[in-house]
């Protein structure tokens, strides 16, 4: 593609609004854009061509962002969070940083598998809601666009998440809600504190139903 990755931001402003205007958005803070910790984070913004990737030597920014030495953050909208990863000191390469980036990208709606589960247990948001749902059913897309649109309404309050149930990894969580192959879809809410958790079997999606279900478990 055309567009240059990363892209260079040269100041708070530009940084700021580089991070507003995604749902996850990376930016390497390098003291020197040539070094080689640097070289292999314009690797890794290669390997995610989805995620925006910014580089930043700026003084200024790196004082903004309260960095000093070498880091990768990654900023997620959907729990307010952000994750650092330091570079500066060990043998950080595009692999380790493409797996950094992959761990911690929470969505409005974050697929669940073995990878971003990780993201997930370690997210600030303590009520998850989960669609368990056959990712191959032809009503998959129409389910996801108004699972998403729900996730607007509880953003920063509320993690979704799909899982497919196709996936072999995914079958114990299935088993954990007590949930059988043959009712799905289905919506799990569940409060990770104390594991309380409600089972809602859904022939068909709607924003309201999604809303009417949170609202009542919220409460």
């Amino acid at each position: 593609s055309s567009t240059e990755k990363p892209v260079l931001l040269n100041n708070v402003a530009d940084a700021e609004a580089f991070v507003s205007g995604a749902e996850v958005a990376v930016i390497g803070f390098f003291q020197d854009p040539q070094s080689p910790g640097a070289e292999q984070f314009r690797l890794a913004a290669g390997e995610i061509p989805e995620v925006p990737f910014g580089l930043s030597s700026s003084a200024a920014v790196l004082s903004h962002y309260g960095v000093s030495a070498d880091t990768v953050t990654l900023f997620r909208r959907v729990d307010n969070d952000r994750r650092d990863l330091d570079v500066s000191s060990k043998e950080v390469d595009a692999k380790k940083l493409t797996r950094f980036v992959r761990m911690n990208e929470l969505r409005l709606v974050t697929e669940y598998n073995p990878v971003t589960s990780i993201g997930v247990m370690q997210s600030s948001l303590q009520f998850n809601l989960l669609l368990i749902t056959d990712k191959m059913s032809p009503k998959h897309p129409e389910r996801m666009r108004k699972f998403r649109a729900a996730a607007e309404l509880y953003k920063g309050k509320i993690l979704f998440i799909l899982l497919d149930s196709n996936l072999k990894s995914n079958e114990q969580v299935l088993s954990y809600f007590q949930v059988k192959k043959s009712q799905l879809p289905a919506l799990a809410i569940f409060h990770t504190p104390d594991d309380e958790h409600d089972v809602l079997t859904v022939d068909d999606i709607s924003v309201e139903r999604v809303q009417d279900f949170c609202n009542r478990f919220l409460q």
